[in-house]
């Protein structure tokens, strides 16, 4: 379900959204108003935002108390969220006939909240181990023991999902594991006649920034560049790889890691998780949440699908 917002009455506290279908059904939900200037960060044409979390006044949780819709909702940003257990059709090249539920066909991931939070909100999920891969070189990121463990006694560590932070964020020491893992997949992995070099220093507020050619992919028509893999822990079913246009950014003539340090110099974020996956990393991946199994199903970047969010079947009714 796709869906518009309508100011409501009689009071500014309610609104109404609907579904832009033949058949609408408009229904009511709380809001809230807020000043101009909590306003002017948002990207031009939007009205306000819209919470996603497991907190009794997000939308998912209204329209399931209200709607019977259970806890199931998919996201597929910057385009439709889907409300309820139904598929996601969307273009899957050789399959006839042309498209496929992907609800049935990506991979999950079992989702964990934090005791330590007496009212959870965040979307949590099991990583053990970050790596980088291209054309057959392979790093994986030295970490400590534990070190992306969501510690439930302190409420601190583990790795998070947020769409309010534009960019993944890593606690200081995995950042610096991390960009080590980054840098020698470059130097092993590009192909002769390449010339791919850091550049120094980076534009703020990057951290790691890139010149030169990377080649072309035929398909799709991207620049090929390395692999983030993330491993993730029991009971999932695959792993979850970022590939480059879900973790790189255009600045100033270079390409840049939309990865950041938190802390002085780096990203602020609130709490303490060890890894925030930002907005960036979420863009053009089809994202199912089950609250009611506590999985996550994720398609990763469905450009390498030959798909996309606007592909969807939903679009044509």
């Amino acid at each position: 379900m796709r869906l518009r917002w309508q100011p409501g009455r009689p009071t500014p506290r309610t609104a109404r959204w609907s579904c832009p279908r033949k058949s609408r059904s408009p229904f009511a939900v709380l809001g809230a108003c807020a000043p101009d200037s909590l306003l002017r960060s948002l990207p031009a044409g939007v009205a306000g935002v819209a919470g996603f979390s497991r907190r009794p006044l997000s939308l998912p949780s209204q329209l399931a108390s209200q709607r019977g819709f259970g806890g199931k909702f998919a996201l597929c940003l910057p385009v439709f969220a889907i409300f309820g257990d139904s598929p996601v059709n969307m273009s899957a090249p050789g399959q006839a006939p042309g498209y496929a539920d992907y609800t049935t066909i990506i991979p999950y991931t079992p989702l964990l909240t934090n005791p330590a939070n007496p009212a959870p909100a965040g979307y949590y999920i099991p990583v053990k181990g970050i790596s980088v891969s291209w054309h057959g070189a392979n790093t994986e990121a030295i970490l400590p023991s534990a070190a992306l463990e969501l510690d439930t006694a302190a409420g601190t560590g583990g790795v998070v999902l947020s769409t309010a932070t534009p960019y993944m964020i890593m606690r200081p020491d995995l950042f610096d594991a991390f960009a080590k893992a980054f840098d020698d997949v470059i130097i092993r992995g590009k192909r002769p006649m390449t010339t791919v070099e850091r550049v120094l220093p980076a534009p703020k507020p990057f951290k790691l920034c890139y010149s030169g050619g990377f080649p072309l992919l035929k398909r799709p028509v991207l620049p090929d560049m390395p692999y983030i893999n993330l491993e993730l822990g029991a009971g999932a079913t695959g792993n979850w790889t970022l590939f480059n246009n879900n973790y790189m950014v255009q600045v100033d003539g270079a390409l840049c890691l939309a990865i950041l340090p938190t802390g002085a110099g780096g990203m602020p974020v609130d709490g303490e998780p060890a890894v925030v996956i930002g907005a960036t990393q979420l863009e053009n991946n089809l994202l199912v949440f089950d609250l009611e199994k506590q999985v996550l199903g994720f398609s990763e970047l469905l450009d390498f699908s030959l798909s996309s969010c606007i592909s969807s079947t939903f679009f044509r009714n």
